[in-house]
């Protein structure tokens, strides 16, 4: 074995353990594997950063910024909200709308976008039917992914196809996933709707959706926050008296956050930090009051007498209680609410958080944020509009949403309608038309350049630039040749079918721990050099190996989207494997009898 054979193995085998571990940032690992390969040399300066200039990357950065155009205008809203209307209360019904609205939204724009989109209204559609959400969002996130395997505009998707034109090889069009596609979309519908809706929990933990489905107003029983409220009264000679409450150190002392101060018969819920405490004054609590007894050695407070305690009792004509979660990329996750400056940043009060079944009320300001996390607020009304357009929450509220944009939604569509048209006619030339439809989308003031910027997911941009050197130094080192002889020495002679079918299934295997799109840029290249020494269709293995990366099913690692919908639904990592593997079973199945015949693995 060569030097740089030997590197590029070693490189793979690395990034592999990495990837998986989750030890690194998967985007970190795939720019420090572009490093390595040029800095020894591995491949030329040109080669190493060529990642940046593929065709597969400018069209995934258009994608986010034309899907961000229809958010920011209200249509992807107008869309869900419509179709989760048409299903009316009957949770077979809404079910089945909720997977083919995310699977339709999902042709369009990335499987967390289309998501995250639809989070909302489904929360809400909920709410109102009396359905838990944990019989709707896996559906949810089962359907993006189903929607992403009938569509071109997915990522690994995209990334297959620029490995085919690396190889001299005809690309995929915008259309040639929807004949296979299609059908794995409606048995997807089918199953989830027949089968896999016995398989979903029909609560989540602690009952969570029970709870939340009688009334908002029972958000602090899901939240187990009425135990932790209670009333005091300010004493005289409280060193309390004549400080704000930002000087007050109660929260970083005591761990205790004020939630209302009533003074003279008048209620001022979530006050702000320069509010000023006076002597007589009432003050709401929230924390662990046995802990603040056995501190408070001022005194600071009078204790007074408990009550029961419900949503509306903190909420105003100007203050509201809500329910969020963050965002896929949101620049809080990793971080405290005090290292954040959370309530600077968004006017808003985190009474608790919901993590994967269950609350955490104490301690808040110093808890790392999780992806999924939800989080109770309360603040001022007039901040839900402007948390809407905050990137890094997503507003879980009943309330319709209005467009950000207004005006826009039919120029917005357009836009969309005609790039997709020309992408059709024009294959060729796919990245300049996607990235000129999302210029559009600023030139006419659907977005800004800023907001443009903001909607992109540049970890999913970095991961691809910084993965797709490795697939040329697959093939420009033999690895890919090396690894497709060893396939084809395995399985090979067991026919065609035996290969695909052996290749889908290290995909789908592999896509269940780390990145689809590192997996596609691994396998793709050894099933190009296989189909070639074979006399096969690389095409027609290129795209069983991208679909088998949509095949996400069995585990929450698999996707992001799959974590999105985790902690708000409750769900476990074995009602992934419960509802996913039967799906992923189907799917497969499918795939190996309907792509041969509709790609014939055998060029006639």
């Amino acid at each position: 074995m060569d030097l740089p054979l030997l590197i590029t193995v070693l490189t793979l085998l690395a990034a592999l353990v990495l990837f998986v571990s989750e030890r690194i940032r998967a985007d970190l690992v795939a720019l420090t594997v572009m490093v390595v390969l040029g800095a020894t040399n591995v491949l030329t300066p040109q080669e190493t950063f060529s990642g940046f200039s593929r065709s597969a990357v400018i069209t995934l950065l258009a994608i986010f910024i034309l899907a961000e155009g229809l958010k920011r205008t209200g249509v992807t809203d107008q869309v869900g909200n419509l179709l989760l209307r048409l299903a009316g209360p009957r949770e077979r019904w809404l079910m089945i709308i909720v997977t083919l609205a995310a699977a339709f939204l999902s042709l369009f724009m990335n499987n967390i976008a289309a998501a995250a989109v639809l989070l909302p209204a489904v929360s809400g559609a909920a709410q109102r039917s009396g359905v838990s959400l944990s019989r709707l969002l896996m559906p949810l996130a089962f359907g993006t992914l189903l929607g992403g395997m009938a569509t071109l505009l997915t990522t690994t998707n995209i990334v297959v196809s620029s490995l085919l034109r690396d190889q001299d090889l005809p690309g995929f069009g915008l259309l040639d996933f929807v004949p296979l596609g299609l059908p794995i979309v409606i048995l997807g519908v089918l199953y989830l709707a027949l089968v896999g809706r016995h398989l979903l929990p029909q609560q989540t933990t602690a009952e969570l959706e029970r709870r939340r489905r009688r009334s908002e107003a029972d958000l602090l029983d899901v939240y187990r926050l009425g135990q932790r409220l209670f009333r005091a009264r300010i004493p005289p000679n409280s060193s309390l008296i004549d400080k704000p409450l930002g000087q007050s150190t109660l929260r970083e002392i005591y761990g205790i956050s004020v939630v209302a101060i009533e003074r003279g018969g008048q209620v001022s819920l979530s006050p702000p930090p320069d509010a000023v405490v006076q002597e007589g004054d009432i003050v709401l609590f929230e924390g662990d009051l046995e802990e603040f007894r056995r501190r408070d050695v001022e005194p600071y407070l009078e204790i007074l007498p408990s009550r029961d305690w419900h949503a509306p009792d903190l909420e105003s004509e100007t203050v509201v209680v809500v329910e969020s979660m963050l965002a896929p990329r949101s620049s809080l996750i990793g971080q405290t609410l005090r290292g954040s400056h959370f309530r600077e940043k968004f006017g808003m009060t985190v009474l608790a958080i919901w993590r994967e079944g269950d609350q955490i009320s104490s301690g808040l300001a110093d808890v790392p944020l999780r992806f999924g996390d939800a989080l109770l607020l309360q603040g001022q009304r007039d901040r839900l509009a402007v948390l809407r357009d905050e990137p890094d929450l997503l507003v879980l509220t009943r309330e319709e949403e209005t467009a950000l944009v207004p005006g826009r939604g039919p120029l917005a569509l357009a836009l969309m309608a005609a790039t997709l048209l020309l992408a059709v006619l024009y294959p060729d030339a796919l990245g300049e038309i996607m990235l000129g439809g999302a210029l559009a989308m600023a030139l006419t003031g659907v977005l800004t350049m800023d907001q443009a910027y903001q909607a992109v997911d540049w970890r999913v941009i970095f991961i691809v630039a910084g993965m797709l050197p490795m697939g040329i130094a697959l093939t420009k080192t033999g690895a890919a040749t090396l690894a497709a002889g060893g396939l084809i020495g395995t399985i090979g002679s067991a026919g065609p079918l035996a290969l695909l079918a052996g290749l889908v299934l290290v995909g789908m295997l592999l896509t269940q721990a780390m990145n689809g799109a590192a997996v596609a840029i691994l396998l793709a290249p050894i099933a190009i050099q296989a189909a070639q020494e074979l006399g096969l269709d690389p095409r027609a293995l290129a795209i069983g190996v991208a679909l088998s990366t949509s095949m996400a099913f069995l585990t929450p690692l698999g996707h992001p989207v799959n974590l999105l919908v985790m902690g708000t639904g409750g769900y476990r990592f074995r009602d992934f494997v419960k509802v996913g593997a039967p799906l992923a079973l189907l799917v497969y199945v499918l795939i190996l009898l309907l792509l041969p015949l509709l790609w014939p693995l055998t060029p006639k």
